[in-house]
């Protein structure tokens, strides 16, 4: 009895739902909501998390996803950002409560304002042609972004994320100006984010002085390493510097071989050199060259400022060399009796093991 009621209600809603649209396409990029195509926003958003909250309580799952999908995207493409963006968010939470997976199923196309068609499969895709589609500078993007990533933190295979949805997600911000958002994201990406990275950062660099170049190779370089991806690090550093030698063909720029490495030197940018030594020491695995080179750099990096933490957790990350930390003892040792955290967190220092990459080869 309680199931035919709940059957009798799951139809009622598809009844309700098909007369929101204007057509009974199965795609959702190929149908419209009424109250949208008739300019009535507010109505259309209101119909359709009503109709979706009915859905994800008599648990019709892929019904509140088709649903949300749909209206998500058509309330984006009329520039509704806040209203789709709602709903967007709103699906990464059905998907969650669904147990849905960054699978791959059936093709969604995203249609974007150049009438071009981009495909997408399984929830991962429509999450990403939903975010494709959110206006520029949209403030609930950001917050669509951290769900989503979040969501496949917790059903995917990847702890911090799934990379495919932070290389999205970091271009786009790319090319939104948000530099800050943009390395987050393509830090933790696929093995072609290190070249959007590298975009992002020298046409923020272009902005500044000529001899400013390194503090923005490094903002390419350093996040790469704080994950532990030397490869993508060492394809950060040949991207930037190529480009900066091709863009400034009076730079003088002197080429130092060895067996085992190449290396550019730039005689007027220390810093530069700096970090494509650091990526050798590190390369190599040793801890006398990284000593090194910060007695060497000293003052240079000094005059920086901001990069001691860095390099702080480069030397215990790759080197075995203790961070010394300081806190307020007798809370340390409270803590530590009450089984919460002291002044200062002390994690168990943690060596990188990185075989170094073909020299050839950065892809």
């Amino acid at each position: 009895m309680a199931s035919a009621k709940i059957q009798k209600t799951i139809a009622r809603q598809q009844e309700k739902s098909s007369s929101l649209f204007l057509s009974s396409s199965s795609s959702p990029l190929d149908c419209q909501p009424r109250p949208i195509a008739e300019g009535q926003f507010y109505e259309a958003h209101q119909q359709l998390r009503v109709i979706a909250s009915r859905y994800v309580k008599s648990e019709s799952w892929d019904a509140a996803i088709d649903l949300l999908y749909g209206g998500a995207l058509a309330l984006l493409k009329a520039g509704q950002g806040g209203s789709g963006g709602d709903l967007a968010i709103f699906l990464v939470d059905v998907l969650g409560k669904a147990g849905k997976g960054v699978d791959v199923g059936e093709k969604s196309v995203y249609i974007d304002p150049q009438k071009e068609r981009r495909e997408e499969s399984g929830n991962g895709g429509k999450l990403l042609t939903i975010l494709r589609a959110f206006p520029a500078r949209e403030p609930t993007k950001k917050r669509f972004v951290t769900e989503l990533v979040n969501w496949s933190s917790k059903v995917g295979e990847y702890p911090l994320g799934d990379p495919e949805l932070h290389h999205v997600a970091g271009g786009i911000f790319a090319d939104d100006c948000e530099p800050y958002d943009a390395e987050r994201h393509l830090a933790l990406g696929t093995k072609d984010s290190p070249e959007q990275l590298v975009k992002c950062e020298y046409d923020w660099y272009t902005q500044d002085e000529p001899n400013t170049a390194a503090l923005y190779a490094a903002r390419a370089i350093f996040p790469y390493l704080l994950v532990g991806n030397l490869r993508s690090a060492n394809k950060a550093h040949l991207i930037f510097t190529s480009r900066l030698n091709s863009s400034n063909k009076s730079l003088s720029v002197q080429e130092v071989s060895s067996k085992s490495s190449d290396m550019r030197v730039y005689p007027i940018l220390p810093l530069l050199n700096f970090l494509g030594l650091l990526l050798l020491a590190i390369q190599r695995g040793s801890s006398d060259l990284y000593k090194q080179l910060a007695k060497h750099y000293a003052p240079y990096v000094k005059e920086v400022g901001v990069w001691d933490d860095a390099l702080a957790q480069f030397g215990e990350m790759y080197f075995g060399i203790r961070i010394p930390r300081q806190g307020n003892p007798l809370f340390d040792m409270m803590g530590s009796m009450m089984g919460f955290g002291g002044g200062s967190p002390k994690p168990k220092s943690k060596k990188v093991d990185v075989p170094p990459p073909p020299p050839a080869d950065l892809d």
